[in-house]
């Protein structure tokens, strides 16, 4: 009995579907998924591995087949039949992957929506932050230059940045941070990078913990603005929406952590924003994904996600750190110098500015 050929297509397109579903789910190529937003990255992820994975085997089944079928036989020395082309089948082999990509297309715009992404007017309305990207340890020479500048004349920058480079060029390559907060406010000027910001249902909201970072070659360092903490590592509590503002200090450098599904370019003399929320623990690697020089390869950092509790146990052992610290540097200083003033040296490397180190000590 010959079966028809048009059971046999329709057996092949059942076969093809879930061969294409079965690995679109199973694949494994992503890293365990830590964030609400790595949820949605991957629902795309898998639905472009089942489109692509069923249209790899459809074609290389009719490349084999053909290979097989159409070969050319022992003492065949003739031409093929001359083919002049099929107008329906072009048609629909270009239709075919139109309908995919903008299907796709649609798709990724939704998800982007989802987590935040498509805000076009928030390079133009975001908030004034006076102290959101401020690096510890730095003076505001560039923000007094700015409030003194009389309306309509554009600040000198440059020279600015010069003379504080001849005074003290041990700092001088992190005070483009400063700039940031104080920029957003200077005429004509649009220095907020777009965003990555809070999903539709949280659209205008604060988020419930920022962080500051600040990307330089070859480290990252965080701040947190509400305790006053700087550390080389980062922690986030779970559940909780984190709010990243960053910077850079002298190239481009990007924050990617691949659980979190999540990267976003720290540039110098922008700030750029990103929105997550953490929801399974774990010790995570903060990875620069931007060539940024011949060590890029080993700018990394821990990201630890951990329950609220232990997060503030995390946050008591910094406070009470930094103030042993500064109580040991304190008892050793044999002059009459200000525990700022002593400490003045070991910080200004650092980039500890001394109202941290105040905050602190009282």
């Amino acid at each position: 009995m010959k079966i028809p050929s048009s059971i046999w297509t329709l057996l092949i397109g059942i076969v093809l579907t879930l061969a294409s579903l079965w690995y679109g789910q199973n694949h494994g190529l992503l890293p365990a998924a830590a964030t609400d937003e790595a949820v949605l990255v991957d629902g795309l992820f898998n639905t472009m591995m089942i489109v692509s994975t069923g249209i790899f085997l459809l074609v290389e089944g009719i490349l084999i087949y053909s290979a097989f079928k159409y070969r050319r036989r022992a003492g065949d020395n003739e031409d093929g039949p001359p083919v002049e082309g099929n107008v329906p089948l072009e048609i629909l082999w270009t239709a075919i992957p139109a309908i995919i990509v903008i299907g796709i297309s649609v798709y990724s715009f939704d998800v982007y929506n989802e987590m935040g992404g498509f805000d076009p007017h928030s390079i133009h309305e975001a908030p004034m932050n006076q102290e959101s990207m401020k690096m510890p340890g730095h003076g505001s020479a560039i923000a007094a230059t700015l409030s003194d500048t009389p309306p309509g004349t554009e600040p000198n920058l440059n020279q600015e940045k010069s003379d504080e480079a001849m005074q003290d060029p041990a700092t001088a390559e992190v005070r483009n941070a400063d700039q940031i907060p104080q920029l957003r406010n200077a005429p004509g000027v649009g220095i907020v990078a777009p965003t990555i910001g809070g999903t539709p249902d949280k659209a205008g909201k604060p988020a419930q913990l920022q962080v500051n970072v600040t990307g330089l070659q070859y480290a990252w360092i965080f701040t947190y603005p509400e305790t006053g903490i700087t550390t080389g590592e980062m922690h986030v509590p779970i559940g909780r929406e984190v709010e990243i503002s960053m910077t850079a200090n002298d190239v481009i450098h990007a924050f990617w952590v691949p659980e979190f599904r999540l990267k976003q370019d720290a540039i110098p003399g922008r700030q750029s924003e990103i929105r997550f929320t953490p929801q399974k623990a774990g010790d995570y690697v903060l990875i620069c994904a931007e060539l940024c020089g011949p060590y890029h390869g080993a700018m990394r950092a821990p990201v630890v996600v951990e329950p609220q509790e232990a997060f503030d146990k995390w946050v008591q052992e910094q406070l009470v750190a930094s103030k042993e610290t500064l109580n040991q540097a304190i008892a050793v200083n044999p002059t009459d110098l200000s525990p700022n003033e002593f400490l003045a040296p070991y910080t200004k490397n650092m980039g500890i500015k001394p109202e941290i180190l105040h905050q602190v000590h009282h």
